[in-house]
């Protein structure tokens, strides 16, 4: 639990302590969210290598249809019009992009390079 805890939180995979991104970002102002270079507690590298992130690329879409497919069926049984739903899933999906790219590199980081694994 403790470590879903810290994805969500989006602390450091190694130490649980220092934070992963330095600022959020807002779809609404073009801000993208952006990453610090190093762990600010325990000085741990975020990303290895040029192209690092690439696969959680796959995770944000995997994370962004479950999203769909579930606002879907909760709409579908209040929402008549399909037009309306998918006009509204597509909202949804702007306003939720900058937390699915945050949200996505944390679940791909703790995949890879967790507290426990060596890298």
């Amino acid at each position: 639990m403790s470590t879903l805890i810290d994805i969500l939180t989006e602390k450091c995979p190694k130490c649980g302590k220092g934070k992963v991104f330095s600022e959020k970002g807002n779809i609404f102002l073009f801000r993208l969210p952006k990453m610090h270079t190093n762990c600010s507690h325990c000085n741990h590298k975020f990303e290895k290598e040029p192209g690092y992130f690439f696969g959680s690329m796959f995770v944000s879409y995997v994370v962004a249809v479950a999203e769909m497919i579930i606002f879907f069926l909760i709409a579908n049984q209040f929402i008549d019009s399909y037009l309306t739903i998918v006009v509204l899933i597509g909202l949804l999906s702007v306003v939720l992009s900058t937390f699915n790219f945050r949200f996505s590199r944390m679940l791909w980081i703790y995949m890879l390079d967790g507290k426990n694994k060596q890298l």
